[in-house]
């Protein structure tokens, strides 16, 4: 696609930084709410996240702040619409940095799968440039594609799905554990799994990876990341470490990352997404839009879904099995004029 192309996007434009930042904050916050009042359990204690008249009565930039915070960052445990409560995230009080906690939403969790060790149509190998991997598609192909997970890791049954439908378009495609064996588990507190679970290290260890892709004869290669797995995808995407990169609600990402991009880039965001919002997806688009790099991207929003759509629906759900195929088709196509 050439750059700035955006064929079913929302268009680019000011984040919630721009003028009518209350309003837009406020906007965000109450499309993440499920009730009249914001309550949710942790394993002890219930946070009260509705505001209250002490709070509202707050100097200006306090107030900002903290509408921010859920906006943006979203550390609250706000349980979303789709989440039941058998399948809550388990949230202690977060770091203070941005960049750790911007995932650290209950959606992240929301709608776990149910993990298969089976192989589908590919096979499970022991160690795949050091990782336990999930291979799929013919191994002499000269094209291959990095798909790189969720917290639930790499036996997700609708990855390994997605897994073999980007295959049968051709590529040699590598799904790695990159958890060791340690995918999050639901009730497990979420903020000690992410910093157990560093996308640093997930970025280091994905490097082997591709050596060895390259060493079989690989001569491209793309990656796509899902929530956690973007961030890693964008890290490979820095470093000129592939040649396409996709990223499906991501979560981690900052402006500054999509500045230092060095290869076309995919970015499929939900509408309601409290830890990727629409507005800070079309930031993200608007530094694309604004580069004078050449470097071609495309930048959806998917509407009426939610942050994980595109890995972890329900089978039986037609209209959530239809945007999650739709996701897919963007992104093999995506690969399909970047790699080919």
């Amino acid at each position: 696609m050439l750059r700035g192309q955006n064929d079913g996007a929302l268009g680019a434009g000011g984040g919630a930084t721009s003028s009518g930042d209350e309003a837009k904050v406020a906007g965000v916050v109450a499309k993440s709410q499920v009730s009249h009042s914001l309550y949710t359990e942790s394993r002890s204690t219930r946070f009260a996240v509705a505001a209250s008249s002490s709070f509202l009565l707050s100097p200006p930039p306090f107030y900002l702040r903290c509408f921010l915070a859920v906006a943006s960052v979203g550390w609250f445990p706000i349980q979303p619409p789709f989440q039941s409560a058998k399948h809550q995230c388990t949230t202690s009080p977060p770091p203070t940095s941005a960049a750790f906690v911007r995932m650290a939403s209950p959606q992240c969790c929301a709608n776990p799968p149910t993990p298969s060790p089976d192989a589908r149509e590919g096979k499970v190998v022991e160690s795949f440039g050091g990782l336990r991997s999930y291979l799929a598609g013919a191994q002499e192909s000269k094209l291959s594609v990095v798909l790189i997970s969720d917290i639930y890791g790499f036996e997700a049954p609708n990855l390994r799905n997605i897994a073999d439908k980007v295959a049968s378009s051709g590529y040699f495609v590598v799904v790695p554990d990159f958890f060791h064996g340690n995918a999050y588990v639901p009730g497990d507190d979420v903020h000690v799994w992410i910093k157990e679970h560093a996308t640093d290290k997930g970025f280091e260890e994905a490097k082997p990876v591709i050596d060895v892709l390259k060493e079989q004869g690989v001569s491209v290669v793309g990656a796509a990341g899902y929530c956690w797995g973007a961030k890693v995808v964008a890290e490979l995407a820095k470093a000129n470490e592939i040649q396409a990169a996709v990223m499906l609600h991501p979560s981690f990402i900052t402006v500054d990352d999509i500045k230092e991009v060095k290869c076309p880039i995919a970015i499929l965001g939900a509408e309601t997404d409290v830890t990727a919002p629409p507005e800070l997806v079309k930031q993200f688009e608007q530094v694309l839009s604004s580069s004078n790099t050449g470097i071609g991207y495309f930048v959806k929003i998917f509407p009426g879904v939610s942050h994980g759509w595109t890995v972890r629906y329900d089978n039986n759900d037609a209209a959530a099995v239809k945007s999650a195929e739709e996701a897919l088709a963007d992104m093999t196509d995506w690969f399909n004029k970047n790699l080919k």
